[in-house]
């Protein structure tokens, strides 16, 4: 028997990740919203374990940049294009979320769980108010080129790179099919 869903359940079984934007215009204050209801998180530390980087407007070709530019030439060039339409155009804001680099492990791990949930977090905020979003965790996220080139610091780590902007609705990707949890599930 299905059940209706219904608030925070429909919320999380309808987000999608959204790679096709419209580039209509978001205004740095629809982001600022999101993450100030974001960062109501968990997390273990005194403080909040998170910082972030948004590139918006002008800013987005300094991110644009940044990634063409940690890769080689060779590297590049074949999607060049994409990336230029995508960072420059099409996606409205990018945000990095980064947490320090911390030696010791559960430290480490505590800090950068929590930012996962606060990104969770921002993706379910952003989709009921029709803002799309993209976590990456690509390879340039860990190159020392491109974290110099957007302001991150020695000590740091970047958990993800999210790339914000609207959407047509009949774009939409179809669920992936979940398996039953009972398949997943141990029961002592």
């Amino acid at each position: 028997m299905e059940i209706t869903k219904t608030g925070i359940a429909r919320i999380i079984r309808d987000r999608r990740t959204i790679r096709d934007f419209n580039g209509e215009p978001m205004s740095r204050e629809t982001v600022i919203e999101l993450l100030n209801d974001a960062v109501w998180a968990p997390f273990h530390s005194a403080k909040e374990p998170w910082r972030f980087i948004l590139f918006m407007g002008e800013g987005r070709k300094v991110f644009a940049d940044a990634v063409i530019n940690a890769f080689s030439k060779e590297e590049s060039a074949e999607w060049i294009d994409w990336a230029i339409k995508t960072y420059l155009h099409l996606s409205q804001a990018h945000l990095l979320v980064v947490i320090k680099s911390d030696p010791r492990q559960k430290y480490f791990e505590d800090a950068f769980l929590a930012a996962g949930a606060m990104i969770q977090n921002l993706q379910l905020l952003a989709w009921e108010r029709k803002v799309g979003v993209v976590w990456k965790t690509s390879d340039y996220t860990l190159m020392p080129k491109f974290l110099n080139a957007v302001g991150v610091k020695p000590g740091e780590r970047v958990v993800g790179a999210l790339h914000m902007g609207y959407f047509d609705e009949s774009k939409i990707p179809r669920p992936k099919k979940r398996m039953p949890v009972n398949e997943l599930l141990t029961i002592f």
